[in-house]
């Protein structure tokens, strides 16, 4: 058994090991740019030990925002080699928003950024430095989230669409598995590509090749269209409005409130705009009847009832009101997601009794931490903090026996995907400053069990 200290240290290590002067790498080699929520994942955990490098995180990350707001999901660095898909394949240069100079993917991921500028501040030690940076960084937050909502709400309904598996986080979740089943590829359609993924760890890890096809594909078609929005959403077969990626913009719609009300700006057009976001996903995304949030198909015209842990993140941004998170949290403990007795370490990414669920291949089942987070802070938000207490303590025994991965398998807590990842160590750097109570011992039991 580690001390939290001896735990806090290593933890730190992880995140000083990728730190590469200007960033931290996600993990040392099958990551070595920078990405988007990655970043403000990270810049949570450097908050604690350095803020000028919390601070960094998201300076150096916003200096790739396009001209006319959208935040990269990658900003590569080009000292590193080897990395597939690299500038070459997305070819951002068609697009006349794109920074000249430095080389970036042309989709976004989930907009956590707001919210992890806000936190900074309010961790901060040097005020008059962490409220410099609020200053420097508010309008480009501002211009980010006016992308989403002037590019992505095509429809005007409040909720932002995401048009590529990558853009939601969750790459290979199951909740794609129908749209990449349509998207059916003749043979000039799939492109020359050698994987380097799956040298550097299992191949049984990570996305399959049939999946990376249809991933290459719409970048191509992007691509094509000169990353036109416009263009876009006419030809794309993948137009989603998910619950993850609109929960953190309405969470981040609220810090952007809270940011603008300390710098003496107007914060009533961002708290609108997150009231609106929230009635938005209460109205479409919520099932009454299966008392859970699903994503919605905006192609085929209906929701996609596929169980993930995401759909009870709404949570984390106060969305649902009090009956409806009492329905969340009992659907959470009887559906497998969630367990007192210690038989799997929670909460896996997708339902242990779905169709495909695997606990190791990337986010089909494995245990994420960054998932676990914010099903900590929701929980706790409404004040289901015995719940919140067993999910810090069950973290701790996953990192504490078998290192900081990228992601576990939710049964026996092995290690998968990358090692010395990144954010796992810096959202166990953030748990353990600021739920030390939580991520002491005590965990009913987690004891080990294979599985075939």
């Amino acid at each position: 058994m580690r001390t939290t200290t001896a735990l806090r240290e290593q933890a730190c290590q992880v995140l000083e090991a990728n730190w590469t002067g200007r960033f931290t790498k996600p993990a040392p080699r099958l990551y070595p740019h920078q990405w988007s929520w990655d970043a403000a994942f990270i810049a949570l955990g450097w908050m604690h030990e350095d803020q000028e490098r919390a601070q960094q995180e998201l300076r150096h990350l916003f200096r790739a925002q396009w001209k006319h707001g959208l935040v990269p999901h990658i900003v590569f660095d080009r000292r590193a080699r080897g990395y597939f898909p690299g500038p070459g394949v997305w070819e951002t240069h068609r697009s006349p928003d794109a920074p000249a100079r430095i080389a970036t993917s042309g989709i976004v991921q989930p907009p956590v950024h707001a919210t992890a500028a806000w936190a900074i501040y309010q961790q901060a030690r040097d005020r008059s430095a962490a409220r410099a940076f609020l200053e420097e960084l508010f309008p480009k937050l501002a211009a980010w989230h006016d992308y989403l909502f002037r590019e992505r709400d095509y429809y005007g309904e409040g909720l932002v669409y995401i048009r590529h598996p990558w853009e939601s986080g969750m790459d290979n979740a199951p909740l794609w598995d129908g749209i990449a089943q349509r998207m059916h590829l003749n043979p000039g359609d799939r492109p020359r590509y050698r994987r380097v993924d799956t040298t550097l760890v299992a191949e049984a890890d990570r996305p399959t090749s049939a999946e990376y096809d249809r991933y290459l594909y719409l970048v191509r078609l992007f691509a094509e269209a000169g990353y036109d929005e416009a263009r876009i959403r006419e030809a794309c077969p993948f137009l989603v409005q998910d619950v993850l990626f609109n929960t953190l913009l309405c969470r981040a719609e609220q810090d952007l409130a809270e940011i603008a009300a300390e710098l003496g700006e107007d914060s009533e057009p961002f708290r609108q705009r997150a009231c609106r976001v929230a009635e938005a996903v209460n109205r479409k995304l919520w099932d009454d009847r299966r008392a859970l949030y699903f994503d919605y198909d905006l192609v085929l015209d209906r929701p996609i009832w596929v169980r993930m842990a995401a759909c009870f993140t709404p949570l984390f941004a106060g969305i649902p009101d009090g009956l409806q998170a009492a329905r969340l949290v009992s659907h959470l403990e009887a559906s497998g997601f969630f367990n007192w007795d210690g038989s799997c370490y929670s909460v896996p990414s997708y339902d242990p009794n779905g169709l495909g669920f695997s606990p190791v291949r990337y986010w089909r089942g494995p245990v994420w931490i960054n998932i676990n987070w914010l099903l900590i802070e929701g929980l706790a938000r409404y004040g289901y903090t015995e719940h919140a207490a067993h999910l810090c303590r069950t973290v701790r025994l996953l990192v504490e026996r078998n290192g900081f991965y990228e992601y576990y398998h939710p049964y026996t807590g092995e290690g998968h995907g990358s090692e010395q990842f990144s954010w796992t160590a810096a959202l166990v750097m953030d748990l353990l400053a600021r739920r030390p109570e939580w991520m002491q011992w005590g965990v009913r039991s987690t004891r080990r069990r294979a599985v075939a």
